[in-house]
């Protein structure tokens, strides 16, 4: 096969959505709509991944990819890192806040060795809070910004959008594992 198909193929299991873009200029009503995705995100990775066996939750979404289970708690671990991030960008002026190593902590016993259901729950609560956070605000919060190490300076605005695409990504890889295998 093609080297350049291959890259491709690969490209679309990692990011079945496409990378990350911000849409940018988000109006009261996109915000709202935000709002009530943060509140339905948790139910959407509960439908993906209750319905699979313990040994299908255990396979990777892609070859050399992390399994359902570590997709999972990444999703639980990077929620909690970016609600932290974004109370920090709200009460401080552009914090810096560091970036962590994913990567490694997908290998952690406690993201391929706890069942789901901690994170799933974990998700939820989050983002629920998260939800109800973000319906405190006004809209000249989401123009306050933090600086990322791994991402540089950031909006609000945009770790909302970037929150909502990650988390709906990795669903995408989850659901497209699912279909490729025929569970």
């Amino acid at each position: 096969m093609n080297d350049n198909v291959e890259e491709q193929e690969l490209e679309l299991l990692k990011y079945p959505l496409g990378r990350f873009a911000a849409k940018g200029n988000r109006t009261a009503e996109v915000r709202a709509a935000s709002v009530a995705v943060f509140r339905q995100l948790a139910e959407e990775l509960r439908a993906a991944v209750e319905p699979l066996t313990a040994e299908q939750q255990h396979t990777p979404y892609r070859p050399g990819g992390w399994t359902v289970v570590q997709v999972v708690h990444h999703l639980a671990d990077t929620g909690m890192y970016a609600y932290l991030r974004f109370k920090r960008g709200l009460t401080e002026e552009a914090p810096q806040v560091p970036s962590y190593r994913q990567d490694l902590w997908a290998e952690l016993s406690d993201s391929s060795n706890e069942p789901v259901e901690s994170s799933l729950q974990l998700i939820g609560l989050l983002n629920r809070r998260f939800a109800n956070l973000l319906e405190s605000l006004q809209p000249e919060d989401y123009n306050r910004t933090f600086v990322s190490g791994g991402l540089g300076e950031m909006t609000l605005d945009t770790a909302v959008e970037r929150y909502i695409w990650h988390s709906r990504h990795h669903i995408a890889q989850i659901t497209a594992l699912i279909q490729r295998s025929g569970w």
